[in-house]
């Protein structure tokens, strides 16, 4: 067999495509073009168009075009910038997205950037439960050793951990929010009635809460099989997603629904989907830091 490793590049993980969206608001919300990243096949979309993956891109992002009781609103935190020596690469930025609407409302929702493997289901139109708008995970059999990327963070000083939902004042938070990487592979079935349930087959995550001096080019991190409770290397943010924070996917029936992850598989189970998020933060929805930047480069899997 030799030495030789293979490697397997993510497409369109090097980050060097974009989609630039150019979306006019609604006029009650000043009427304004925003523009909005997605990664896929470098072309122009004009207009309050719902999106949809392009090109074979497995990436979907946190940005958005939302159409809410017939306002169009649109929302950026996810960006391309620059590598030093390695073109572009993927920016992602906790912002507070202000909406204001004269004599109607004025709120601040506060927006994790991420980036995950999947689809976003455009239009979004509403702020509850937003996993079910994500249908997260690609299909995928195999068993790979690490997952490798490049990244970079920076922590604003004096970070502090708020909640804006846009319901209600913004409430400081006590500890602080994490940027995170994190990989599951998982195997997933149907039942009779169309609910999906999942064993974690391999388990990455990988959480920063300090800024890092410049780039972390090639950074292997380990892939863990089977039930790593036991594991030295555990740690509680590692476990099963809990019911109510359920990731979803379609059914074989196209519908959405949740994907309850009710055990740990055995250690060398071959898993049925992949997912892999990275994202500004690391809390619920609506919940992070303010300024907080994670950016990511050159994924690949090695086996």
């Amino acid at each position: 067999m030799g030495m030789s490793q293979t490697t397997e590049k993510i497409r369109y993980s090097d980050f060097e495509n974009w989609v630039t969206r150019h979306i006019p608001e609604s006029k009650v919300l000043g009427g304004q073009t925003k523009t909005v990243y997605e990664i896929g096949p470098t072309q122009t979309i004009e207009g309050a168009v719902a999106y949809r993956n392009k090109g074979g891109s497995p990436w979907a992002t946190s940005n958005v075009y939302a159409r809410v009781m017939g306002v169009n609103k649109a929302s950026n935190a996810v960006f391309p910038d620059v590598h030093e020596g390695h073109g572009k690469c993927c920016k992602m930025s906790t912002i507070l997205e202000k909406c204001k609407v004269l004599g109607l409302m004025n709120m601040e929702v506060l927006v994790s950037g991420s980036i995950f493997l999947g689809q976003m289901l455009e239009p979004v139109t509403s702020t509850k439960s937003p996993y079910s708008k994500m249908e997260m995970g690609i299909p995928f059999t195999k068993r790979p050793k690490y997952l490798v990327y490049d990244y970079r963070v920076a922590v604003p000083a004096n970070a502090q951990k708020i909640r804006s939902t846009g319901f209600g004042s913004k409430k400081n938070l006590t500890g602080k929010d994490n940027a995170e990487v994190f990989m599951f592979l998982q195997r997933r079935w149907e039942d009779e009635d169309g609910n999906i349930y999942a064993k974690r087959v391999g388990t990455i995550r990988e959480r920063f809460g300090a800024s890092t001096a410049g780039w972390v080019n090639g950074h292997a991190a380990e892939v863990m099989y089977g039930d790593i409770t036991k594991s030295p290397k555990y740690k509680s943010y590692m476990g099963l997603i809990p019911e109510d924070r359920s990731y979803y996917a379609r059914n074989s029936k196209g519908k959405m629904k949740p994907v309850k992850e009710v055990g740990w598989d055995s250690p060398d189970a071959v898993p049925t989907h992949l997912i892999i998020m990275a994202s500004s933060g690391s809390g619920l929805a609506y919940e992070g830091t303010v300024g907080m930047t994670l950016w990511v480069d050159n994924f690949f899997l090695k086996y």
